[in-house]
C-alpha cells in the first residue's frame, strides 16, 4: 500500500489542492492552548453537561491521557493556565501500561517506555454539578464477587459477568477529591440520560448503566448498576421472551439475542431509548428500550447501514461515533467517507418481528459526502477523509444553528460541520460517511423474527465526507475518516440547531453538515490536527458567538510525529463561528 502510494505520488497523481474557505468557513474562530506533556497524548476532553452547556460556564476543561500517563490536564482558558488531576486506582495489582516495553526502539525516545499508565483514562461526562466522570481503570480485570455467577444481583443472574477491563472514577473539583466506582462491565464511552443515569460503551456483549442518584443516596456500587444483553423482538409480540443465541436460527416462539457491542452510545432526549453504534461490515445502529426491569425487559431493534441494498439510495459501511439530535435522529459517521443520519420515523415497514434483522429500513437513512478528495474511480466510498467521532451541537454552541451534527475530519485536519438542523440519530462510517439513523421512518415491524439487523434500511441517511476518495473506489464515499462525531443540538457553534458535526481525521478539520453540504474548519497550524471527542458549552448566553463554542483536542498518539517534532505537546482546540469574517 506504502508503496503504491509512494509511486503514485512520483507520477503525479496527487489529490487536488483543497479550496480556500468559502462563506461561513471564513467566519471560524480558533483558539489553542498546550497541554500535559510531550510523551503524553489526549485522547478526550470535557467542558460540560451535555444535557445542559451551561454547567461549568468559564471553568476548567479536562483531558484524558488514556494509555499515556495517570492524570488528567487540566486547562482553565478564562486564565490561560494548565494543571493536573491525579487519577487513582483502587488495587495496587492493577497493571501498567509500562510493564509491556516498546517492540522497537523509538527515534524519538529510545527503549524507553514513555507510557505508563493503569488508569487508562478513556472518556468523560461531566454531571450538573460539574463533576466528572471517568471512564478510568482501578483494579486488574476480574470482576467481584457479585457481578459473578451464583451472585444474587439481578443483572448477575440473567448474564453474569466475569471480567472487565476499565470501570470507573468520580473527580469532584470542589473538594479536589477522586473517587473509585468499580462496575461489572466494561467502560468506554459514556452518557448521561435525562434521569442521571450513565450508559456506557465497553461492555462487549451487554449494555451497562450506572444510576448516579442511587450512588449518591446509598454509596452502594453494585446498587447502583445493572446490565442487559441485547435482545430482538423477533417473534413480535412486543415483549421480551425467552431467546436463542446469537449462533442459532431465528425460533418463531421465542425471541433472538445479538451480538452487538457499542462503540458510541447517546440517550434519545425524545423518548429517552438508547442508542449506541456497532463496528463491522456494514455495521449498525442499535435501539435499546430498557422497559421496567430492564435486565429482563429491556428489547433491542437493529438498523444496519445500507450495503449491498437495492432499496437504499446510497451504500455506506461501518460507523463508528455516534450521536443523537433534538429530533432524536441519529447520527453517524462512516469509514466508506460519509456522514450519515438515521432517522427512525421514515421507516415504512414493521419494526420488529421475524423480518426486523437490520436492512429492513433503508429509508431511513441519508448519506453525505465527506468534503475533499476521493480515490479515483472509487464507488464505493465518498471520500477519502475519515472521521472518528461525531457530535450534535443540540444548543448552537458553535455559532452555526441548533442540533447541527459535526464530525472531526481525521484525514482534513478539520471540523466538519452539517447544517441541516433535521435529523435525528448520527454515527460516522469507516465508509466515509457521517450517517443519520431515524427510527420513526421505519416501515415493518421493529420487532419479531425478522427485526435482527437489515429490517429497516429506509431509516438511514448517509452523507458522504468531503474531500478526495481513492481512485476506482466503489465500496467508499470519500477518503477522509472521521472517528466521531457529535450533534450540536444547542447551536453552540453558532451554524445552528441539531447540525452533525464529524472529525475529518485525513483532512485536519472539524466537518459541518448544514442544510446538506460540508462546511470544512480546517486547523492550519500546527500541522496534523487530529480530533476524537467533541464538547460543546455555553458560557454566557448573552455574549453572542464569543460566549460559545465546541471543544476538542489533538488526540494523535504520536504529538512529536506532528508539526514541530519532538517536545510539541497536545493542544486543547476551541472552535466559535462569528457572524462575518472582520466580526468583534
Amino acid at each position: 500500500m506504502i508503496r503504491m502510494l509512494v509511486n503514485s505520488a512520483a507520477r503525479g497523481e496527487l489529490p487536488v489542492a483543497p479550496p480556500r474557505p468559502q462563506g461561513r468557513e471564513r467566519n471560524v474562530v480558533i483558539t489553542m492552548w498546550d497541554w500535559a506533556n510531550p510523551k503524553v497524548y489526549l485522547h478526550d476532553e470535557i467542558a460540560t453537561d451535555k444535557r445542559d452547556p451551561t454547567v461549568n460556564a468559564n471553568g476548567p476543561i479536562y483531558g484524558a491521557l488514556e494509555a499515556s500517563a495517570d492524570y488528567m490536564p487540566v486547562v482553565d482558558p478564562t486564565r490561560n493556565s494548565a494543571s493536573q488531576v491525579q487519577l487513582q486506582v483502587r488495587d495496587p495489582k492493577t497493571p501498567s501500561e509500562a510493564d509491556t516495553p516498546p517492540a522497537q526502539p523509538s527515534p524519538y525516545w529510545g527503549t524507553e517506555a514513555i507510557w505508563t499508565s493503569r488508569a487508562n483514562a478513556h472518556s468523560f461526562a461531566m454531571d450538573r454539578q460539574g463533576r466528572v466522570w471517568i471512564a478510568a481503570r482501578i483494579r486488574p480485570n476480574q470482576t467481584a464477587a457479585f457481578c459473578q455467577p451464583g451472585s444474587t444481583h439481578p443483572s448477575a443472574i440473567a448474564c453474569p459477568l466475569k471480567q472487565s477491563g476499565r470501570q470507573m472514577q468520580l473527580y469532584d473539583p470542589k473538594t479536589k477529591q477522586v473517587t473509585t466506582v468499580d462496575t461489572c462491565f466494561g467502560t468506554h464511552h459514556l452518557n448521561f440520560d435525562a434521569n442521571g443515569t450513565l450508559w456506557f460503551t465497553g461492555g462487549g456483549p451487554v449494555e451497562g448503566w450506572f444510576n448516579t442518584k442511587v450512588y449518591e443516596e446509598t454509596k452502594d456500587e453494585a446498587k447502583a448498576q445493572g446490565w442487559t444483553a441485547f435482545v430482538l423482538d423477533t417473534n413480535g409480540n412486543g415483549k421480551r421472551d425467552a431467546y436463542v443465541e446469537p449462533n442459532q436460527p431465528i425460533d418463531p416462539t421465542k425471541d433472538k439475542r445479538i451480538d452487538a457491542p457499542f462503540y458510541g452510545v447517546a440517550p434519545s432526549p425524545v423518548d429517552g431509548s438508547i442508542w449506541g453504534s456497532v463496528l463491522g461490515m456494514p455495521g449498525s445502529l442499535v435501539r435499546l428500550v430498557p422497559g421496567s426491569n430492564p435486565p429482563a425487559t429491556a428489547l433491542s431493534e437493529i438498523y444496519e447501514v445500507p450495503w449491498n441494498s437495492p432499496k437504499a439510495s446510497a451504500q455506506g459501511f461501518a460507523p463508528r461515533g455516534m450521536d443523537v439530535d433534538g429530533n432524536g435522529v441519529v447520527w453517524t459517521v462512516l469509514s466508506s467517507g460519509q456522514l450519515a443520519s438515521f432517522d427512525r420515523r421514515r421507516c415504512k415497514g414493521p419494526l420488529n418481528g421475524p423480518t426486523a434483522t437490520g436492512q429492513h429500513c433503508p429509508e431511513g437513512w441519508s448519506l453525505y459526502a465527506l468534503p475533499g478528495p476521493n480515490y479515483t474511480g472509487a464507488k464505493d466510498s465518498a471520500s477519502a477523509d475519515s472521521a472518528y467521532y461525531n457530535f450534535v451541537d443540540r444548543f448552537d454552541m458553535l455559532g452555526v444553528g441548533k442540533s447541527v451534527p459535526l464530525a472531526n475530519g481525521n484525514e482534513s485536519e478539520a471540523l466538519l460541520v452539517l447544517v441541516d438542523g433535521k435529523f435525528v440519530v448520527w454515527t460516522v462510517l469507516s465508509s466515509g460517511q457521517l450517517a443519520s439513523f431515524d427510527r420513526r421512518r421505519c416501515k415493518g415491524p421493529l420487532n419479531g423474527p425478522t427485526a435482527t439487523g437489515q429490517h429497516c434500511p429506509e431509516g438511514w441517511s448517509l452523507y458522504a465526507l468531503p474531500g478526495p476518495n481513492y481512485t476506482g473506489a466503489k465500496d467508499s464515499a470519500s477518503a477522509d475518516s472521521a472517528y466521531y462525531n457529535f450533534v450540536d443540538r444547542f447551536d453552540m457553534l453558532g451554524v445552528g440547531k441539531s447540525v452533525p458535526l464529524a472529525n475529518g481525521n485525513e483532512s485536519e478539520a472539524l466537518l459541518v453538515l448544514v442544510d446538506g453540504k460540508f462546511l470544512t474548519f480546517r486547523v492550519p497550524y500546527p500541522m496534523g490536527f487530529y480530533a476524537k471527542g467533541m464538547d460543546g458549552r455555553i458560557d454566557d448566553p448573552n455574549a453572542g458567538w464569543k460566549g460559545k463554542a465546541i471543544w476538542t483536542t489533538y488526540a494523535t498518539r504520536a504529538p512529536f510525529h506532528e508539526e514541530g517534532g519532538k517536545g510539541t505537546t497536545s493542544k486543547l482546540v476551541k472552535f466559535q463561528v462569528r457572524p462575518d469574517p472582520l466580526a468583534k
